[in-house]
């Protein structure tokens, strides 16, 4: 061995001595000389394969001048001195013994506030010379220097230059590795700059940087773990998966390994479940393991504790959600313990002003309860606040997830617990400017409670949407989507059992129906009708109305003495009298009494108007509406005279002109419809006839229009049978519509004339009336001369059908005015057609 070692020492002798000139040389002022003499070296000692002792010996010798060379001007000789220190260090088999001499030399020029290297490269080349050293050296022989280390690692970590960053996060972590027991004592101080880097703009950095993050809190005093929280929870956020992948390692670790990790528990776990709803699978199956392995610890380590448990908490509940994996005994345990803890910050976090926070947060929601099973019921209130609150947020996905996780809570918490207070802020909304929030939470919560739970409490929430407050109060789309909602959720849930409570729901979907002024919301209040109808076996919408039909009614009767044109009832009972088509006709005996009191002249005009109006489409189609069983029929006298007839009378105002336009609407459909007939008409011409001749002269065009129909259609269904006098009356109303200002005014009361001629028969004494047939035919021959010719067409058509009733009285007023005539042609049609006539 002796002469090995004195062997060892010649051959390094016998370098030196050749290397004598090259290490003069370095001193030189030409940086070519320099540069040459550092490249000799390099030749006649790494490069040469020396053995390890013979390069230990030059080393030692070598060292201090290549470290003075660090500080040479030029680039090129402090880069080959960086590069021949790395390969002694590298070679050398006790490398530990420079440094006494390396550490003071790099922590002057890298670890001070100013670093004396301007070189990006050069920096990177002495960083990873650094991690070299630290990874062959070992961990005693570094503990004297680890004020320098820590100088060194401070300034690099936030070195401009992006490589020189992750080297150094890499140089961190095996520093740490390395002297565990020494680190903790400086670790605090690399917190600060590695939480200046951590959002930096290279993916590849923020990585290396949450892993040294990892490394100095792992092996720290663990008093800086909410120094580093906040930063690492805004990486889960990161666009890039591998940095939230390294924030979910690093968690993970902390939660397996972390010293003092029970003090954490309640702030590390939401970082961790939230990687559990990561969009990238690798992401979510490791988060899964680590948790896994996190709650497998945490019950090895309370096995004592959780003795009485693990007997009955290992099989799951009843109703558990299908195709979701139970959590273990640990993992449930764990959230169990910190929930009181961590609902106020989940409540804290989804009013943040990001939108990913919010989303992440709710993900994070469900997570829990998925966790904490029906221990959530302790904590109801706050959870159902914050859901409230969520389920208004403008980002859609924050909602759904609420949505899902209030799902969740129908699941675990008995149903009799969450309706309580659910009802109340439903009766009560919580939000006056999101009134519909506690609704659709009553919805998602329905949505989760199994049927078996939910049965016996259906007819408590069917009574609380059907009280007024709840679906006649709000008129916003978004609200009665959500009572719509609701009702969907006990039909799902419930199916056959809900026609214990057909009636409140059906109540509810009318109501969402008369408010709704949006056709879609319209639309899906009508196929929950159809639901309805089908989950009781009915065979469609108009056989449920026909089993709820006197409720309804009776329902909407209770309020008639307050409606108004604000009233939801006016809108409801248009609903139940429409959508019931050919049924309503079978309970005319139930409906008039409503109509007759809320039709009363007295009662509110606008109200009565619209009430009007929709009875005129039903009268129009009485056979299979109003009057599908005759019902209407055995009414429509009464009708006429008690309501309709008093709202013809007239009053000041523009609404009531348009009321009594409503009521000729209604007069019309009635005449027209065949709900009348014509001995009913008869009773009550007296009535009539008198409210539609004054109708005649309204300022409304339509009003006129109206009453020229009416009397069209009275005259044809009564003409032949009413009185002269009547006759006699009506006529000369209808001449003055002739020069009405609305050519369609004109038309009908020529139409109405021509009936009023046509109807005449033996019962009308034509020369005891003379005069008046006279007077009738010389104001049509006026019209002859009309300007327009479709007037003139009407009037030759009336002319001609009133040509059998007197024709020597015609043909002597004809032949009269025909020279003053301009339109003889008219005129001798005439007279051709009165000689036709009169020839037997």
């Amino acid at each position: 061995m002796a002469s090995t070692a004195s062997g060892h020492q010649h051959v390094s002798a016998e370098v030196l001595r050749g290397l004598a000139r090259h290490l003069n040389c370095l001193g030189e002022d030409n940086k070519s000389t320099r540069k040459r003499a550092l490249e000799s070296i390099k030749k006649e000692t790494v490069d040469k394969k020396l053995s390890g002792a013979v390069l230990q010996e030059l080393f030692s010798a070598l060292l201090k001048p290549l470290l003075k060379c660090l500080s040479d001007p030029m680039e090129r000789c402090r880069e080959m001195a960086i590069l021949l220190i790395s390969d002694f260090i590298r070679c050398v088999p006790e490398p530990q013994e420079s440094l006494p001499y390396l550490m003071p030399c790099l922590a002057q020029r890298f670890g001070e506030k100013e670093i004396l290297e301007p070189s990006e490269e050069l920096r990177l080349s002495a960083t990873e010379m650094l991690t070299l050293t630290v990874e062959v050296c070992g961990g005693k022989h570094l503990v004297p220097y680890l004020n320098e280390m820590m100088n060194i690692l401070q300034r690099t970590v936030v070195d401009p230059f992006p490589e020189v960053k992750r080297e150094s996060c890499k140089c961190t972590v095996q520093f740490a590795n390395c002297v565990p027991e020494h680190f903790h004592m400086q670790a605090e101080s690399l917190v600060k700059p590695l939480m200046q880097t951590i959002a930096h703009q290279h993916s590849k950095v923020r990585v290396s940087i949450i892993q040294a993050t990892g490394a100095v809190i792992q092996h720290g005093t663990g008093k800086n773990v909410d120094d580093v929280l906040s930063h690492l929870a805004q990486r889960l956020f990161d666009d890039a998966p591998q940095v939230r992948k390294a924030v979910t390692v690093v968690v993970g670790d902390w939660l397996l390994n972390l010293k003092d990790r029970y003090s954490y528990f309640h702030k590390l776990t939401p970082l961790l479940l939230s990687s559990v709803t990561d969009e990238i699978p690798e992401i979510r199956l490791l988060a899964a393991d680590l948790w896994r392995q996190v709650g497998a610890q945490w019950e090895k380590e309370n096995e004592e504790d959780l003795k009485d448990k693990m007997d009955f908490l290992l099989t799951p509940p009843s109703f558990y959600p299908s195709g979701v994996e139970r959590p273990g005994l640990g993992c449930r345990e764990l959230v169990v313990r910190n929930l009181y803890r961590l609902v106020p910050a989940i409540s804290h976090d989804l009013s943040d002003w990001l939108v990913p926070t919010r989303v992440r947060t709710s993900q994070l929601l469900s997570v829990l309860l998925l966790h904490a099973e029906d221990h959530s019921t302790q904590h109801l209130q706050p959870l159902l606040a914050l859901l409230y609150r969520s389920c208004t947020d403008s980002e859609t996905d924050v909602v759904d997830n609420c949505q899902a996780a209030a799902k969740l809570l129908g699941t675990f918490v008995p149903p009799e617990v969450f309706l309580k207070l659910l009802l109340d802020h439903v009766t009560c909304p919580p939000s006056a400017s999101h009134p519909w929030s506690a609704l659709m939470v009553l919805c998602a919560v329905l949505g989760g409670c199994p049927k078996a739970l939910l049965g016996p409490h259906l007819q408590q929430v069917a009574n609380t949407l059907a009280q007024p407050d709840v679906c006649q109060e709000y008129q916003q789309v978004a609200y009665l989507e959500q009572l719509v909602a609701c009702v969907d959720a006990l039909l799902r849930q419930c199916h056959s059992d809900c026609g214990a409570v057909s009636l409140q729901l059906l109540q509810v979907l009318v109501s969402v129906q008369g408010l709704s002024t949006e056709a879609p919301v319209s639309h899906k209040a009508l196929e929950s009708v159809r639901r309805l109808s089908q989950v009781q076996g009915l065979g469609s919408v108009t056989e449920l109305y026909r089993q709820h039909m006197v409720q309804l009614l009776d329902w909407l009767s209770a309020s008639t003495h307050t409606w108004t044109s604000f009233s939801p009832h006016r809108l409801q009972l248009n609903i139940v009298v429409v959508q019931s088509g050919p049924v309503i006709g079978e309970f005319v005996s139930h409906l008039m009494p409503l109509l007759h009191t809320c039709l009363q002249p007295e009662r509110d005009q606008e109200m009565r108007m619209n009430i009007f109006t929709m009875l005129a489409k039903l009268l129009l189609d009485g056979e299979n509406t109003l009057d599908s069983k005759g019902g209407f029929r055995e009414e429509s006298e009464k009708f006429l005279d008690k309501v309709l007839l008093p709202n013809l009378v007239w009053r000041a105002g523009r609404c009531a002109a348009a009321l009594r336009t409503a009521v000729l609407s209604c007069l019309l459909a009635l005449l027209h419809g065949g709900a009348i007939t014509t001995q009913q008409l008869l009773r009550t011409e007296e009535n009539l006839t008198p409210q539609l001749l004054s109708s005649l002269d309204e300022d409304s065009q339509m009003a006129r229009l109206l009453a020229c129909r009416s009397l069209c259609a009275l005259l044809r269904l009564a003409g032949p049978s009413l009185r002269e006098e009547v006759l006699n009356k009506i006529y000369p109303e209808l001449l003055k519509r002739l020069d009405d200002s609305n050519e369609e005014v004109r038309r009908e009361a020529l139409r109405a004339l021509n009936w009023w001629l046509s109807g005449l028969d033996a019962n009308y004494n034509a020369e005891l009336c003379a005069a008046h047939l006279r007077f009738l035919f010389q104001q049509l021959l006026l019209h002859m001369d009309d300007p327009d010719d479709g007037v003139r067409g009407h009037v030759l058509e009336v002319l001609m059908a009133g040509s059998s009733v007197l024709p020597p009285v015609l043909r002597e007023e004809v032949d009269a005015v025909r020279d003053k005539h301009r339109t003889h042609q008219l005129c001798d049609r005439l007279l051709e057609h009165i000689d036709k006539r009169s020839t037997p």
